[in-house]
């Protein structure tokens, strides 16, 4: 019995898409929105203001100001978590 033969880089899953990547839908700017969605029942969603960034191109980690207590913490946004951008007229869009 042989060991199988490593995957080629052709023959590799395409990474995941959408909000729970960790592609641009992670990319901030300062006063953005960050919502984190409760991941099981009686869990309640928590939301913040990014205070900060730690990385010109928008990246995380964070300083998120959150909303139920006012403190400033430096936050990591892990697969629950989603940005909503301002846009023009005070509007938020959820990244995509």
């Amino acid at each position: 019995m042989s060991a199988p033969t490593p995957l080629k880089k052709a023959d590799q899953a395409a990474p995941a898409t959408g909000p729970r990547s960790t592609d641009v839908s992670k990319r901030a700017r300062v006063g953005d929105e960050i919502v984190v969605r409760g991941t099981t029942a009686g869990v309640v969603a928590r939301d913040g203001e990014i205070v900060g960034i730690h990385h010109p191109d928008g990246g995380p980690p964070y300083d998120v100001r959150w909303s139920d207590s006012g403190r400033v913490t430096l936050y990591f946004p892990g697969p629950d978590a989603y940005i909503r951008h301002l846009v023009a007229g005070g509007d938020h869009v959820r990244a995509r």
